[in-house]
């Protein structure tokens, strides 16, 4: 995970202080790019201990197309609480944009699976959650918006695009989500995972996480851990789970608590 700790050092270095809607400046910087090649391991942050339940589960959440946050707080997950209104609903988020699409409803999760299948080689084997007519009825519009797979000599890989992006706190998540997609999605269409692309346009840091970032930065990665697919999990990624996922040997530094900026 260098490249992580690369890119935290260059917004850190070369970043331009920016105010925002939070009222918590930043340091930004327009337009990065890391590449992950998922066979040499699972991407997942080791000079930080992160909340890889919390990211799983968020995203199998994202899958079911569910809106609002119960699911997540029935198995204690806390990570939308802030932007759910007292009924626990968030509006046409992630979910209902990936399984409900506009009027007609369009399951483009579903479909994109199902191209994959059939037509490997399709350039158009995309998912966008940026969808400018439900924008407003969302309690946060989509940071990471935009999502394509491509099929490559019997691999999957994937590409994130990913338009306010949140180095210290949101980004490590981003990268283990869109990982994890990717080997769930190659696992239902029998493919081996490939590289996951992760491109970040405002990129930046928020100046309360300043000392969270020069701790974490003294820090020396570690081996990756591994993920695997129980042998006998359902092929169907609407039947997957938690349960279904095994992460080995993930040896993490401690924790580094920071204030989400809302």
């Amino acid at each position: 995970m260098k490249k992580y700790l690369d890119i935290l050092k260059k917004v850190l270095d070369e970043g331009t202080r920016q105010t925002n809607r939070t009222g918590i400046d930043t340091l930004s910087y327009f337009g990065l790019q890391m590449r992950f090649d998922l066979s040499e391991g699972f991407p997942l942050l080791t000079t930080k201990k992160v909340f890889w339940r919390g990211v799983a589960e968020e995203l199998f959440w994202f899958i079911s197309g569910s809106t609002n946050i119960k699911p997540l707080l029935d198995k204690n997950i806390h990570i939308w609480d802030e932007w759910a209104d007292k009924d626990g609903n968030l509006g046409p988020v992630y979910g209902h944009q990936w399984r409900h699409w506009g009027t007609q409803g369009i399951d483009q999760f579903s479909n994109l699976i199902k191209e994959i299948k059939s037509n490997p080689s399709s350039r158009r084997l995309i998912v966008s959650a940026w969808n400018p007519e439900d924008i407003p009825k969302m309690a946060l519009p989509p940071c990471h918006c935009f999502y394509q797979f491509q099929v490559q000599e019997g691999k999957l890989n994937c590409a994130l695009v990913q338009r306010s992006a949140d180095l210290f706190l949101g980004v490590p998540f981003n990268i283990a989500s869109y990982a994890l997609l990717t080997h769930l999605v190659a696992y239902v269409t029998d493919l081996k995972v490939g590289t996951f692309v992760h491109t970040m346009h405002d990129a930046h840091i928020y100046v309360n996480h300043l000392d969270q970032v020069a701790e974490q930065l003294k820090r020396e990665p570690k081996n990756l851990p591994k993920l695997n697919i129980k042998y006998d999990a359902p092929k169907d990624i609407d039947k997957l789970c938690f349960e279904h996922l095994i992460l080995e040997n993930y040896n993490p530094a401690p924790k580094i608590s920071a204030a989400v900026a809302v």
